[in-house]
């Protein structure tokens, strides 16, 4: 059975959208999911289902979430082996000097248009680098995330896809999750 992974946008984050943990692990227990796992209270989510398409599971716990908790939030998926490629993709990690803790990887619903990620890069100011590589955007922070300009667009209106970011120790805890699962 394939091992998927589901990234939650936009709850528990100040004090919006509030889910616990054990009350997530649940309504995606109601959807027949196996071995539910979560990480950090952020919404992530490691578990086991049918073989399906991601934007189809992705609806049907959007879904899900609305019926359970009152209110909508975006769900994007992947599976284990695209979150191996997206570890495995990250072109920052051959750069020399490049501190993995202000690593960010952007998850995207779909590939967005070139336009949009030609704007996007354009409005990144360095020391700020992004680079896109399908459904995800590699993202180098040096001074942080709350300190690029690029944080002060609308990412999500720039690419015209649904969003979210985590930063790269969450995607390696997210990895080694789905390995554990195997």
């Amino acid at each position: 059975m394939p091992i998927y992974i589901a990234m939650l946008r936009g709850i528990n984050v100040g004090g919006h959208k509030l889910i616990k943990m054990d009350q997530l692990r649940a309504s995606f227990e109601a959807l027949k999911f196996e071995q539910v796992k979560t990480y950090i209270q952020s919404g992530n989510v490691i578990f086991k289902t049918g073989k399906t398409h991601s934007s189809q599971l992705a609806k049907r716990i959007e879904e899900r979430i609305l019926k359970d908790f009152g209110f909508s939030a975006s769900v994007i998926s992947r599976t284990a082996e695209e979150m191996s490629k997206t570890m495995a993709d990250n072109p920052f990690l051959k750069q020399r000097g490049i501190d993995p803790a202000k690593l960010h990887v952007m998850f995207l619903s779909e590939a967005p248009a070139p336009a949009a990620l030609k704007k996007l890069s354009d409005l990144t100011v360095a020391p700020d680098q992004c680079r896109g590589s399908d459904r995800e955007i590699y993202f180098y922070f040096p001074n942080g995330v709350s300190q690029s300009v690029l944080w002060k667009n609308p990412v999500d209106r720039i690419l015209a896809v649904t969003t979210t970011l985590r930063n790269w120790k969450t995607v390696n805890s997210i990895h080694r999750m789905c390995q554990d699962c195997l």
